[in-house]
């Protein structure tokens, strides 16, 4: 083989910091080497994989081509070293499960830190490194191969991975307990109060977006906050309404700060996903942890 797993793990280093100097620091290796490995590879493919642009090396239409498919070589490469016993090995030899997951706010919060609990006490040695950001955030995750497997609130709409409906959430529209509003709040209010809003890119805002504008048409009134957590306690604080998933306003609910409105509306939930790379294998206790079927992306 005349191309080696240093040369393409100096690709998606320099393609991942934008020079040779930042990815040998990364890589800890002088920036001479950095760069003598990135001139071998390149030397032996057809063409470039970067445009120099001053000091930046930029991906081209060639290395962007590359980068997923370099990017599983080395994950399977880092895989295939971890099942042949190579590096740290737990309890009587058997090699301690590691898992990372990628999860938008609100599975990242309330759904998965349950799950999470229940299969450490099963398996102390196990760890689970958790990411959590909005959707978009964790799709490029994904997209990187930084984690074995996503979670997100709304639709995916990046091409090249795999998708699949993990389970649905229902959301409930709150307000402060002790906001004057009647038992039964009706379209015309909604439409005219002011609604407490994720950030472009969070699942959360476009869910709320397609559960609630074909009804209301438009939000008259907004105020743009980045969490949901911050989100809950202005709506406590009476500074409107806000649309939710169950689970995470259960809190504030049972502390009576925040109550759940009764609306016309039909009832209101969201799809959640599960996101994965083709290239990556999701790990079985990965699976069995989300209740996937055995079958689920099974191949990778």
């Amino acid at each position: 083989m005349r191309l080696t797993l240093r040369q393409w793990q100096v690709f998606v280093s320099v393609a991942d910091a934008g020079s040779t100097a930042a990815a040998g620091v990364r890589l800890q290796l002088s920036q001479s080497a950095t760069s003598a490995a990135l001139n071998e590879l390149e030397g032996q493919l057809p063409e470039p994989l970067f445009d120099r642009i001053g000091r930046r090396l930029v991906l081209n239409p060639a290395g962007r081509a590359l980068l997923d498919p370099a990017r599983a070589l080395l994950v399977a490469a880092t895989e295939l070293e971890g099942q042949a016993g190579v590096g740290q090995a737990g309890t009587a030899g058997v090699l301690p499960l590691n898992l990372r997951i990628g999860a938008s706010t609100t599975i990242g919060n309330y759904l998965l830190p349950g799950r999470v609990a229940a299969l450490l006490a099963a398996n102390p040695q196990a760890q689970v490194d958790l990411r959590i950001g909005n959707s978009a955030d964790v799709v490029a995750a994904v997209q990187r191969l930084e984690v074995d497997l996503g979670l997100i609130e709304g639709p995916c709409h990046e091409s090249g991975l795999e998708v699949l409906p993990w389970q649905r959430d229902a959301l409930v529209i709150v307000a402060a307990a002790a906001a004057p509003l009647p038992d039964v709040v009706d379209v015309a209010a909604l439409a005219g109060a002011r609604w407490l809003l994720r950030e472009p890119g969070s699942g959360t805002r476009e869910a709320v977006e397609q559960a609630l504008l074909p009804h209301l048409h438009h939000f008259a009134r907004a105020m743009q906050l980045g969490s949901t957590e911050a989100i809950k306690q202005a709506a406590a604080a009476g500074l409107g309404l806000a649309c939710l998933s169950r689970h995470a306003v259960a809190d504030l609910v049972a502390l009576g700060t925040l109550r759940i409105l009764h609306t016309p509306l039909p009832p209101l939930s969201r799809q959640l996903w599960v996101v994965r790379h083709p290239g990556k294998r999701v790990p079985p206790p990965l699976a069995a942890l989300l209740d996937l079927p055995p079958a689920v992306f099974a191949s990778g």
